[in-house]
C-alpha cells in the first residue's frame, strides 16, 4: 500500500476511534441525552382486550390462512366474525390484509379492503358501509405521547363514516373521523377529523428541469 493511502486510512481510524470514545464518554458522565425512556415503557402494554390464547390464535390463524391468496373471502370474513368483529353483509377482503386484532374492529355493509392494507386497530376502528380502502392503505390507531418522559401510549379509535373512499397509500392516524362520502387522495396522510362530502389531496409533485 503506497505511503499516502496508509497514512490517509490510519487518519480515517484514529478519527472513527476517537468519535467513538468521546460518544461513550459523554454518555458515562451525562447520562442518556433522550428525553424520554424506552426503558420505563417496557414490561407495561396497552390493554390487548382479549388473553394470551385468543392473541396466538390469531396470529396463527392471520399469517398461515387470513392473509393468504387461496384463502377464500367467505372464509376471511368468517374468520373476523369467529375471532370478534363486526362483519356487515356482501364485505370483500382481499388477500394480505392485515389486522391486529379482530375483536377491535367492525365494518358495515358492502364494503372493500384492498390487498396490503393494514388496519392497525390496537383500538377500536368503525368501517361504515360502502366503504373503499385501497390497496396499500394504512389506517393506525396507536401512537405515543411524545412528552412523556415513559413514552406512554397515546392511541385513539378510528372511524370511517359510510361511503369514504381511502385511495391507495393513503394513511389515517389515531382518533380521527372520516366523515361521510369523503375521498382521501392517494398518498395523504390524515391527521385531523375530515368533514363529510370532503376531499383530501396530497402535495402534488414539484417539476422541474434538471
Amino acid at each position: 500500500m503506497p505511503f499516502a493511502l496508509e497514512r490517509h486510512v490510519a487518519t480515517a481510524f484514529s478519527l472513527t476511534l476517537w468519535q467513538t470514545v468521546r460518544s461513550r464518554l459523554e454518555e458515562w458522565v451525562l447520562g442518556s441525552r433522550s428525553n424520554r425512556s424506552l426503558a420505563a415503557r417496557r414490561g407495561r402494554p396497552y390493554d390487548k382486550g382479549r388473553g394470551f390464547v385468543a392473541q396466538a390464535l390469531w396470529v396463527a390463524v392471520s399469517t398461515l390462512i387470513f392473509t393468504q391468496v387461496w384463502c377464500p373471502n367467505r372464509l376471511r370474513c368468517a374468520l373476523l366474525r369467529w375471532f370478534g368483529a363486526d362483519v356487515g353483509q356482501n364485505v370483500l377482503i382481499r388477500h394480505r390484509v392485515r389486522v391486529q386484532w379482530p375483536w377491535k374492529l367492525s365494518i358495515g355493509n358492502d364494503s372493500w379492503v384492498g390487498t396490503d392494507a393494514e388496519l392497525y386497530n390496537i383500538d377500536n376502528i368503525s368501517i361504515g358501509s360502502d366503504v373503499c380502502i385501497s390497496q396499500h392503505v394504512y389506517v393506525c390507531t396507536g401512537s405515543h405521547d411524545r412528552r412523556s418522559p415513559s413514552f406512554e401510549f397515546d392511541n385513539g379509535p378510528i372511524v370511517l363514516e359510510d361511503g369514504v373512499w381511502l385511495c391507495a397509500r393513503s394513511t389515517v392516524l389515531r382518533g380521527v373521523t372520516i366523515g361521510a362520502n369523503s375521498v382521501v387522495g392517494a398518498t395523504s396522510l390524515v391527521t385531523r377529523d375530515v368533514p363529510p362530502y370532503s376531499i383530501v389531496r396530497p402535495p402534488p409533485a414539484i417539476i422541474g428541469q434538471s
